[in-house]
This record gives C-alpha cells, sequence and structure tokens, in this order.
C-alpha cells in the first residue's frame, strides 16, 4: 500500500504539499497541483481517513437508527437525508432497529464507538434515549419520533393536526361510528395521533367508544389482527382511521379475509402516504408526510450543529421543527353505508 511519502517522492514534492493539495488546506500552484494529482493517480493512492480523522476529530460521516428500514415511509426520509449528507460532504451509515430498543442502543453504541460526527434517530423508545443522551457530547436530531417535552433538535410532522383534519373528512362525509387503529402509545406521535382524532370527533359531538380504539404496533399484522376484532363487533364501524402505512395494508387485508368492501362497507383512512397507494384498489385516502424534506431538514440541522461545535456551539438555540401534514383524499373514503343494509348484510 502506497503512503503519501510516495507520492511526494514521485511528484518531486514535500508531503506537506501533497497533504496541502489533498486537503485544499493552502494555495498550491497549478504546476505542483498537477504533478501530485498525477502521482496519486499513478500510484492510485487513497488517504488514510482514519488516521486524518482522529487529527482533526471529524470522521465527515454520520449515522442514523430507524425503526423499520422495509417500510417505504423511513425509505424516503433517508433519501433526503442521504441526498443532503452527500451535497455537503458527509457519508451516512445506516442502521434498523426493528423497533428494538435494545438493539437500537446496541446501533448507536457502535456509531458512537465508530466516532460518527452526529446521529440522526428515529427512536423505538425516544424517552429512554433522552436520558441517556445527556452523556453523550455528540450533537442528536431526532426525526419524526421525538420524546415529549424534548426541548432539542427535533424535525417531526404536525400528527394532531393531520389527525382531527382526518377525522373531519369522515365526519364531513357522514360518518358517526369511526375507529381508530393506533400505533404504541409510549411513542409520542401516537399519542398526538390519537388525541388529533378524539378532538376532531369532539367537535361535532361524537363519542370515541372503547371498543373502535385498537392499539397495534405498527407492523402489518398487528393492522389485520385488529381489523378483524373492529369488524367482527357487533356494531362495527363505518370508518377506520388507520395511524400508519403498514398497519392500513394489514387492515385491508382484513377486509378482505372476511369480504366487506372498501368503501362500500367501510371507509379507510390511513397515515402515511406511499407511491404506489394511487395504484392500490381502491385508492387509499392518506395522510401524507414531507419526508423527504424531514430527512433533508433534519440532516441539514446535525450538520449545522457538527460544524458549530467548536467554539460556541453550546450556546445556538436549538428546537422542534413541526412540518405540515397534507390529507389526500382518494377511493378509500366515501359516505357511509346505510342502516337497513347494514342490518341485512349482518
Amino acid at each position: 500500500m502506497h503512503t503519501i511519502r510516495d507520492v511526494a517522492r514521485l511528484a518531486g514534492v514535500s508531503t506537506a504539499t501533497v497533504s496541502f493539495v489533498i486537503n485544499e488546506k493552502a494555495h498550491v500552484s497549478e504546476e505542483l497541483k498537477r504533478r501530485v494529482l498525477d502521482a496519486i493517480d499513478a500510484l492510485n493512492y487513497h488517504p488514510n481517513n482514519v488516521a486524518r480523522s482522529l487529527k482533526v476529530r471529524r470522521t465527515q460521516t454520520i449515522g442514523m437508527v430507524v425503526p423499520q428500514i422495509t417500510n417505504p415511509f423511513f425509505g424516503e426520509i433517508m433519501t433526503g437525508v442521504e441526498y443532503e449528507a452527500h451535497k455537503s460532504g458527509y457519508s451516512v451509515i445506516f442502521c434498523n432497529s426493528n423497533e428494538d430498543p435494545a438493539l437500537e442502543t446496541l446501533h448507536l453504541n457502535i456509531l458512537f464507538e465508530r466516532r460518527v460526527d452526529g446521529i440522526l434517530l428515529s427512536s423505538s423508545n425516544p424517552l429512554h434515549f433522552a436520558d441517556r443522551h445527556a452523556k453523550r457530547r455528540s450533537p442528536v436530531v431526532f426525526v419524526d419520533r421525538a420524546p415529549p417535552g424534548y426541548l432539542g433538535a427535533a424535525v417531526v410532522g404536525d400528527n394532531l393536526v393531520a389527525s382531527q383534519e382526518a377525522a373531519r373528512h369522515l365526519i364531513r362525509l357522514g360518518h358517526s361510528r369511526i375507529a381508530i387503529i393506533t400505533g404504541p402509545l409510549d411513542l409520542q406521535i401516537c399519542v398526538e395521533r390519537l388525541e388529533g382524532f378524539r378532538q376532531g370527533l369532539q367537535e361535532a359531538a361524537l363519542p370515541l367508544s372503547d371498543d373502535y380504539v385498537k392499539c397495534g404496533d405498527f407492523r402489518s399484522e398487528s393492522g389485520y389482527l385488529t381489523g378483524l376484532e373492529l369488524m367482527r363487533l357487533p356494531n362495527p364501524p363505518t370508518a377506520i382511521f388507520c395511524c400508519n402505512n403498514s398497519m392500513t395494508l394489514g387492515l385491508m387485508r382484513a377486509l378482505g379475509k372476511l369480504g366487506i368492501p372498501c368503501p362500500e362497507r367501510v371507509s379507510v383512512l390511513g397515515f402515511d402516504d406511499f407511491e404506489w397507494a394511487a395504484s392500490f384498489r381502491p385508492q387509499l385516502t392518506a395522510v401524507a408526510q414531507p419526508t423527504r424534506e424531514m430527512g433533508r431538514l433534519a440532516t441539514e440541522i446535525l450538520i449545522q450543529e457538527i460544524e458549530q461545535q467548536k467554539g460556541e456551539a453550546g450556546n445556538e438555540k436549538k428546537q422542534t421543527i413541526v412540518l405540515a401534514n397534507e390529507l389526500r383524499v382518494r377511493d378509500s373514503t366515501a359516505p357511509p353505508y346505510c342502516s337497513s343494509l347494514m342490518l341485512s348484510s349482518t
């Protein structure tokens, strides 16, 4: 393996000049720069980035941990992360916690050991990490999932307002028996979605029966099982608000299993849009989050914190940025079927 000394010897310059050319730290004449670059090319020389990172205390690398790497929602966020990181000269290490706090902790420890310059985190257990992070010096920006009352840097969607609007949409269609399949209620985003949904119903003086509140785990199977439970009730809902895309797919599978047509017998409104939702049959009405922008903006904030860390970075005011969501109305929501049809079919 060739070293910087080999490059300097072939180019006929000092090792300092080679370093200046590689790091673009000082003015070097075009003639010397050409000789150094030609020597680098001839020797196929690659700088030792590990050694360099130890010297400058930077790796130009950020880490990101997501809870479901196969979920298109996080795939879109990661696309925004990678775009912004690459634009700023950073590499990204992506890790999947699979909604497992222990695995998440393992990934975070590995990333810190690898001296990443900062962390982007969509946590399976945000409160637990927030308690532990106070001991860490590397900057962290939460994405999508932030601990309740968190005062640090985070980029999230407006879950409460979006869920209110989802409830209003179903009510405007004439539904009064509306159920919700929420995610784990130890996550703040799930609490906000349930609260926003409840507030939307309260505006129309509609109660939310305990029978119509089902808690899933953000996986498709939980949407399937809770969907079966809801539609087997003696008085099943005429509309269901499902609080993430994976559970919505499970819910649609449950309706197919029971032979219940959507939206003729039950309307379905999902949270999180995805690329092929418009190709689904029926096309799914969904709350769309600005996923790529969420990832891009979180990365921009993290890199700003990394760059400011030397000096007075601790004096910078950190804040949670809340991005607006969009309700995309398609074919899976419609006015409720009439009561007589319901009775004749049960």
